[in-house]
């Protein structure tokens, strides 16, 4: 694999909690936070796209139980 081109998410601002991703021509799209680069998430460019679109659209709902954070993405956002 050639080495990934990392681009920061202008949402991150200057702080140290930054997202950072990177495409491949091939159609693969990898994540990574700053605080954990070795950590990699690896999805496609229309997963990440879906995503992005749901977030921004409110079809993604965000809940927590006593454990921690969770995420559940709804059957529109998945659709798209």
């Amino acid at each position: 694999m050639p080495p990934l081109h990392w681009q920061k998410s202008t949402y991150s601002g200057d702080g140290s909690n930054c997202l950072y991703v990177a495409a491949t021509p091939t159609g693969t799209a990898y994540l990574r936070e700053s605080d954990t680069p070795d950590t990699v998430l690896t999805t496609t460019v229309s997963g990440l796209r879906a995503l992005i679109h749901g977030v921004k659209g409110d079809q993604v709902r965000f809940w927590s139980w006593p454990g921690g954070p969770s995420r559940e993405v709804t059957e529109a956002a998945t659709e798209r």
